[in-house]
């Protein structure tokens, strides 16, 4: 499938209300046709804001967002329903299911809570990052594959090491050809990058793809540039976890979880 050439400059490409086209932009690190779980996090949440945008304005605010992948994610055109879960004037529960060829692959609910000013009470997070115009980019493709990675635009605060690594990722590309993205939208878009970031082993010896994502916000994120402040630890009978402490340019805006499934890839 030529997805390249349709959008060059996005990692979709919306075909109908509810379906969307990858684009190569897309391409997983583990295997090139399948999709990058990072661009597909954030094309849910541009879905439920079209979904949201449907409705009257509530004053609710995604709060805590997690999602199950179900299966392979193939580099193939996929389809996101929305619906509301648990309706409510202060608290609301949405899931979107994504389907590929009719099949579902991934499983997201997000919280929406709603906002107050709490701002003579907030504290308890820590300081914000070095800002990434001071530093280096690092070639993150040179040890993943994938037409996602190669996408990035990576700023690492100190060289990575095995499992620890605290970066800065952002990308010239749209997520949706021809249409604008909510900051949080494109902010999630790539939070799951978070895995890749601080690897403990190499992934061409071993395989620590991740089942699930879920992130948790105090603060809605702002700018384009996503903070990763990332620890990678593997336990001793094939499952791992990656956790993030999430920062824009102001600071800290919340936390990311990761559950791997770890083990040896054949004849590595």
């Amino acid at each position: 499938m030529d997805t390249g050439t349709a959008a060059p400059d996005s990692y979709y490409v919306r075909t109908d209300d509810h379906r969307f086209k990858p684009t190569a932009h897309a391409g997983g690190a583990w295997d090139e046709n399948e999709l990058h779980f990072s661009p597909l996090g954030g094309l849910v949440v541009h879905a439920m804001d079209r979904y949201l945008a449907g409705r009257p304005a509530s004053g609710l605010v995604l709060s805590r967002i997690s999602y199950d992948i179900l299966g392979r994610l193939a580099l193939e055109e996929c389809e996101i329903q929305v619906e509301t879960v648990r309706p409510g004037r202060t608290i609301e529960l949405l899931e979107a299911v994504v389907s590929v060829a009719g099949r579902p692959v991934v499983r997201a609910r997000a919280w929406l809570l709603s906002a107050q000013d709490t701002s003579a009470v907030a504290g308890g997070a820590d300081e914000p990052l070095t800002p990434p115009e001071r530093l280096a980019p690092w070639p993150m493709a040179d040890l993943w594959p994938g037409g996602y990675i190669a996408s990035l635009d990576v700023r690492p605060l100190a060289p990575p090491r095995p499992g620890r690594a605290t970066a800065w990722v952002s990308t010239p590309l749209a997520l949706v050809a021809g249409e604008p993205s909510s900051p949080l939208a494109s902010y999630l878009a790539l939070v799951d990058t978070a895995n890749g970031i601080a690897v403990r082993e190499s992934p061409t010896a071993w395989i620590f793809p991740n089942v699930d994502l879920s992130v948790h916000l105090h603060r809605a994120p702002e700018g384009r540039w996503t903070g990763l402040d990332t620890t990678v630890v593997f336990g001793p009978g094939g499952q791992g976890v990656t956790s993030t402490v999430l920062h824009d340019l102001r600071g800290p805006v919340g936390h990311a979880q990761q559950l791997l499934t770890v083990r040896p890839l054949p004849g590595g």
